[in-house]
């Protein structure tokens, strides 16, 4: 049976959050509960790793608290279907058998921490402060990169070509020559895509690209306006 209590801002995360406890002994699953819930942490509660994946909350903010042996659905079950689904929930495992391989397989799989039964209050405080801080940033990091892929997909395909050009460094002049169209057009592509992707700078459109792993264009390849190549490949410049 699950236990739902009122969601508060986590003290680890600074963000709201629950903490998952899943473990099919009653009452270690109590007596972890009342831990979490007095270091005033959101606390669900759940009997088994099958009753978990039942309620769909394995993508909401937070942690989870999985015991290791458990009946049917293991601990590493549990974190194998998540990593398989794309669910990424921290995971701090709890055991008292302290098997070392199991360990290490969670750990290799992305575990926060394994703490051994009966669990003290430091380590796992320790421990839940460690995952929600891991799933904060996660969450930010994915924040960011949808943000970017909206930005991106405002633009139209000569707008993209512009953007490489200008994030190598090459001159309105320039990137006219390599497309073939009016200095004119490109300065009102530039406009418009500035004002799509949310930026006021060149300098601001480098970061941007720099964050949203667009790759410069590769003008060395070319010949740039206003320049001649010598017969060896090089400019007058090399």
């Amino acid at each position: 049976m699950s236990t739902n209590e009122r969601r508060e801002e986590t003290p680890a995360a600074g963000t709201p959050a629950t903490v998952f406890l899943i473990d099919d002994d009653p009452s270690a699953r109590r007596g972890l509960a009342r831990l979490i819930k007095a270091a005033g942490y959101d606390v669900v509660a759940f009997g088994s790793a099958r009753e978990f994946l039942a309620s769909g909350r394995h993508d909401q903010p937070g942690c989870l608290v999985l015991d290791l042996q458990m009946p049917e659905l293991s601990g590493l079950d549990l974190q194998e279907e998540l990593l398989r689904t794309g669910a990424s929930m921290p995971i701090i495992f709890v055991t008292g058998h302290g098997d070392v391989p199991m360990t290490v397989q969670g750990m290799k799989r992305g575990a926060v921490d394994f703490l051994l039964k009966p669990v003290e209050r430091g380590p796992l405080l320790e421990a839940l402060g460690q995952a929600l801080a891991k799933d904060q940033a996660a969450r930010g990091e994915r924040h960011r990169s949808n943000e970017f892929r909206r930005r991106l997909q405002r633009l139209t395909i000569r707008e993209r070509e512009v953007l490489s050009l200008v994030i190598a460094g090459l001159l309105n002049k320039q990137i006219a020559g390599e497309m073939g169209i009016t200095e004119a057009t490109v300065k009102a592509h530039r406009g418009h895509l500035m004002e799509k992707l949310e930026v006021v700078s060149v300098a601001g459109l480098v970061a941007f690209a720099q964050q949203a792993g667009i790759p410069p264009a590769n003008p060395a390849s070319r010949q740039l306006p206003g320049t001649s190549a010598s017969p060896d490949g090089r400019s007058p410049c090399d």
